[in-house]
């Protein structure tokens, strides 16, 4: 069996496939799914697909893309969908790539939701892009006190891998990374023990290449 272990199901880009995802998972033995709500706007959106499909394992979050839309009691919010739907909590993260003027501010919303997980003991999902080091010091300061957490799409240098092994992080690869160009992408993920890393489609994006 199949594990998808990060996807955004809930994304209208899948909606034309969406009524064939029973018949995609089975031809395919995919038996669970990792399906990741990024907004307050998707979050019921994301438990729809917990009723509509076997194997949906939900996680809800804010995404620091998304930051600026919430809204004054998005905590509050986001605990009621983890208690109504008990799965974990993702994607959340720090991005100095495509926000890289306020990263204070993200840094207060991931942490609001990392204590969350840490007080609910949830697993939680991470997206990073360009803030590794900064990432890495948070979570040393406030170790996960849950069943784990996974570092989607992992992107960090190889020097930093066996410091968050050391913390409990998993690693996910997608098909996106079989890209020629990303050969020391690769690279790194060949140094990471096969006990933590786990694959991911991230659909609707990171697509493999064409050719694949």
């Amino acid at each position: 069996m199949l594990i998808d272990a990060h996807l955004h199901l809930q994304d209208t880009r899948l909606d034309l496939i969406r009524p064939h995802l029973g018949i995609i998972c089975q031809s395919e033995n995919i038996g669970l799914m990792g399906v990741n709500g990024t907004t307050e706007a998707d979050w019921p959106l994301v438990a729809n697909c917990v009723s509509a499909f076997r194997g949906v394992v939900p996680s809800f979050g804010l995404h620091p893309w998304w930051m600026e839309q919430r809204s004054r009691n998005w905590l509050q919010n986001l605990e009621t969908q983890l208690k109504a739907h008990r799965g974990g909590i993702g994607e959340i993260g720090l991005d100095r790539w495509f926000c890289k003027g306020n990263i204070e501010e993200q840094e207060e919303v991931f942490l609001a939701q990392w204590e969350l997980a840490n007080r609910l003991r949830l697993p939680v999902t991470i997206h990073c892009l360009k803030a590794w080091g900064r990432l890495l010091k948070l979570i040393q300061k406030c170790p996960h006190q849950g069943p784990g957490f996974l570092l989607h799409s992992y992107s960090c240098p190889l020097e930093m891998v066996d410091e968050w092994v050391k913390l409990g992080a998993r690693f996910s690869i997608s098909g996106y990374f079989a890209a020629p160009r990303k050969v020391d992408r690769i690279a790194v993920f060949q140094h990471i023990p096969l006990d933590r890393l786990l694959i991911e489609t991230d659909a609707p994006d990171m697509v493999p290449p064409e050719e694949l």
